[in-house]
Formats: structure tokens, sequence, C-alpha cells
């Protein structure tokens, strides 16, 4: 993980985070491009963040006015795919350098690949936006 500075607008967000919910919040991305906010959460608290029914998750999307996604951290690559992709089965995590580019191969279950992409290519983009930013991985390709 390499160096990660938070503006002062995603340190506020981290702590409304944390005041609404209780649950730790290790990073924030804000995604303009998407009006998104990505939390990403320590291990364990991610259904903390979410509330019973995404009780919490709706409070804070009225609040900022922006779509809320929650991911779990974790230290190495292939936890942290399992856990942006989750609930689809990843069944297994490649990287592959390319003409200096690092293109990660995530391999999922036939019957969760929609699940893996999400309405639109949501998933796959919250999952480019973290990995470039944890791991510097350039491209994700899923099979």
């Amino acid at each position: 993980m390499g160096d990660i500075r938070l503006t002062a607008e995603e340190m506020r967000y981290i702590a409304l985070l944390q005041d609404l919910t209780g649950a730790i919040a290790r990073d924030c991305i804000i995604d303009d491009e998407n009006n998104r906010v990505i939390f990403v959460v320590r291990p364990g608290d991610a259904g903390k963040a979410i509330g019973r029914r995404g009780a919490n998750i709706n409070r804070l999307r009225k609040i900022l006015g922006k779509e809320i996604e929650i991911v779990e951290h974790a230290d190495d690559l292939e936890a942290l795919v399992k856990n942006i992709f989750a609930p689809a089965r990843i069944l297994s995590v490649r990287v592959v350098q390319r003409n200096g580019r690092k293109i990660l191969y995530v391999t999922v279950d036939p019957n969760d690949k929609g699940r893996a992409i999400g309405k639109g290519g949501r998933k796959v983009s919250v999952a480019r936006i973290i990995l470039r930013r944890y791991f510097d991985i350039d491209d994700i390709k899923i099979r």
C-alpha cells in the first residue's frame, strides 16, 4: 500500500461515516465522475457500515446526495479482490505484466459473472479505482 493522502473533504466523509455507523473507515475515495463515495472500512466493519437492511447506507446517501460503496480492507490482493466483488464467488486472481502495464485477471463462477460486473459495470469500476490506488493495477478483466 502506497502513501495515500486524504483531502479535507474525504476526512469529513470518514468522520461522518464513523459518527453515523460506528464503523471505522481506513480510506475514502470520492468518485465525482460517477457521483459516488467509496469507503474502505476495517475488516469486519462492512455490516456495521451498511446497517440493518441498508439503513446506514441510505441515510448517508441522503445526506451526501451520492451513491455509497462499502468495501472491507484486506492487506493482500486476492482477499481485497474477493471483498470488492462479494458476494460473487471468485475462483482465481492472476496478475500479468504486459507492455509495462499490470493487468488483473479475475476468474468468477459463471453463475456469478453478472453479479461480479455489477449494474452498468459498477463493481468493475470500483475495483479499478481501489486496486489502482492500493496495488497499481492498470486494468481488470473478468472471466
